[in-house]
């Protein structure tokens, strides 16, 4: 992990001037602790009380990546089907998604397909997405066997990690790591030069696709990174 992203956003670091506001969206069922994984990397809390988001809420962080400042603004969306139409009109803007699922419960992660449906409909289609399995700290609970997720990410072109909220494993790992895809996305040449004579760098429009790796949990903190299988790039 770049050394220049840690720590948490200091007074100091409020004062100086932003260079990039990245949207980051979390979703998924209700009670797979999306909450606690937005309360974990952005104030390094977990509340043992937390209640079911109304709304939508969001947090944001500061970080720096290859000496620009980043401000990672993460909503943090209801996952109450009665949100749903609230919700989906957030995921404009959204340069990152991070959709989590309960690895305790196996409905939870037979949902993730469509939410990634609903996301790749509202937003962006260079938006980078990151499947979290929460709750890896329970793994004698486990309903979702790892390889399942590895498969739907590959399959669907997506980051993957395990992480737990409560015991903080993985989270700013794979935040980072969305963030870092980000701000490679935006910056690249490739997509600037695929984008449209209007596009807009801080918004990162543009028709290049994501070419990703999957993280895959090997066991408790250690990560293993591999390629992906590569999607086709714009032939611009």
């Amino acid at each position: 992990m770049n050394k220049e992203m840690n720590g948490y956003e200091e007074e100091a670091v409020k004062e100086m001037r932003i260079d990039y506001v990245y949207k980051v969206v979390v979703i998924g069922d209700s009670a797979v602790g999306k909450s606690q994984l937005l309360a974990r990397f952005s104030k390094n809390e977990f509340s043992f009380d937390s209640k079911s988001t109304i709304g939508v809420e969001f947090q944001t962080r500061t970080i720096t990546i290859k000496s620009k400042l980043i401000k990672a603004q993460i909503w943090d969306t209801a996952g109450q089907e009665r949100y749903r139409a609230v919700t989906s009109a957030y995921y404009r803007g959204a340069l990152g998604a991070v959709v989590v699922y309960d690895i305790t419960k196996r409905q939870t992660f037979d949902h993730v397909a469509r939410w990634v449906d609903e996301l790749r409909a509202h937003a962006d289609s260079s938006i980078v997405i990151m499947l979290i399995g929460n709750k890896a700290d329970l793994a004698d609970k486990r309903a979702v066997p790892t390889e399942d997720a590895v498969e739907f990410a590959q399959d669907q072109g997506l980051f993957f990690s395990e992480a737990s909220a409560l015991s903080g494993d993985n989270v700013e790992t794979a935040f980072f790591r969305v963030l870092e895809e980000i701000y490679s996305n935006v910056t690249s040449k490739k997509a600037l030069d695929c984008d449209s004579p209007r596009g807009n760098k801080l918004n990162g429009h543009g028709s290049a696709s994501l070419q990703g790796s999957k993280i895959d949990i090997i066991s408790g903190s250690d990560l293993e990174i591999s390629e992906m299988k590569k999607l086709p790039s714009c032939s611009c």
